[in-house]
Formats: structure tokens, sequence, C-alpha cells
């Protein structure tokens, strides 16, 4: 019986982990989802028409100002080696680098990958990571701060370090939790599309 009941024990502890690889993918999917949709109605609102969706050189009027009015960026040195809780590297299907998440504990560092020059007018950088992932969460936090239910200090903000159009850093400040599982998908999503582009054109 002892042998068992040890049995069972261990059946348990697997069920449960079981359980929550489920409730993960369950999640994931569903962001995947969410961002799937998005990118239907950017291709709706483009017409379908590859040359509409590869051309968005005005996007770059309205990032630069976001990132280059605030604060200087601090040397990549300075940046949180301070006290990392955890590094992730996002990858693609294959196994290539793409980039290096450092997080802490509400914030988020993407350091990407060295040997790959990731422009920041390659698609979808601006028009969905930016403008619909950044931007869509620090405007609800500034609504948030509005009604009084969130400091200014604790708004959800981002600084982009980059050298001339390659993007070297993304630093992330107040992040909770749900939005680090969004954001490491968004990301992560993003950064492949531009490998795939970036490929085809070489």
């Amino acid at each position: 019986m002892s042998q068992d009941a040890e049995k069972i024990k261990r059946l348990v502890t697997f069920k449960k982990r079981l359980e929550k690889k489920v409730e993960a993918l369950q999640s994931e999917l569903k962001e995947l989802q969410a961002m799937l949709e998005t990118v239907n109605s950017m291709l709706l609102e483009k017409g379908f028409k590859r040359a509409e969706i590869t051309k968005e050189p005005a996007a770059t009027e309205i990032l630069p100002p976001k990132e280059e009015v605030k604060a200087e960026p601090k040397p990549p040195s300075l940046q949180p080696t301070a006290e990392p809780e955890n590094v992730i590297p996002l990858e693609t299907v294959t196994g290539e680098l793409l980039a290096n998440l450092y997080i802490t504990q509400d914030s988020l560092r993407v350091a990407l990958a060295e040997d790959k020059n990731f422009n920041i007018n390659t698609p979808p950088f601006t028009h969905f990571l930016v403008e619909r992932v950044f931007t869509k969460m620090q405007e609800k936090n500034g609504e948030l701060a509005k009604t009084g239910q969130l400091t200014p200090e604790k708004i959800f903000s981002y600084n982009i370090t980059r050298d001339g159009d390659i993007i070297r850093e993304i630093t992330i400040k107040n992040v909770d939790s749900d939005r680090l599982r969004e954001l490491k998908s968004s990301i992560r999503w993003t950064l492949e599309k531009m490998y795939e582009k970036m490929k085809t054109q070489s």
C-alpha cells in the first residue's frame, strides 16, 4: 500500500505540473490570437498591398521624439546588471538568438543580439510593437493616473537606444507580471518577423 500511495502522490504532483503547463499554454494562445487579430486589422487597413505594408517611413517621425526627448540613455554598463532577477533568451524556432531579456522587479531590458542589425524602420517594429503595444500600455496608465488610481512615477514608460537606425536596446519601466507576459510574446513575435524580413532582403 505504501508503494501505491507513493505512486499516487507522484501522479498528483505530475498532474499539477501538467495543469500549470496547460494554463500557461492557454494564456500564451490567447496572447497570440490577440496579436493575430491586430496583424489582420493592420493588413485590412493597408488593403493587403505589400508595398504599403513594407513602406513605413512616416512612422519614424512618431518614434524618435518619444525616445530622444527623454533623459539621456545610460551606458549599458550602468543599466541593470544591477540585480537581474531573470535572464531570458528570445530565440527563433531554429535556435537563432534574437535578444536577451533582463528582468528585474518592475522593469525589463531588451538587449538585441549584437550580430543582427535590427533596423527601426523594419516592419512591424514601429507600427505594431511601439504603436500597438508600448503606446497603448502607456495610454492606459495615463488614464489611471488622471483618475488618481496610479501615481505618475508608476506610469509605464520605455526608451529605445539606437545607433543610427539600428536598435541596440529597449528599456521598459513599471512592468507588472501580466504585462511582462504580453511584452515577452509581443517582442519575440516582432523580432522574429523583422529577422525574417532581414533574411529575405539580404
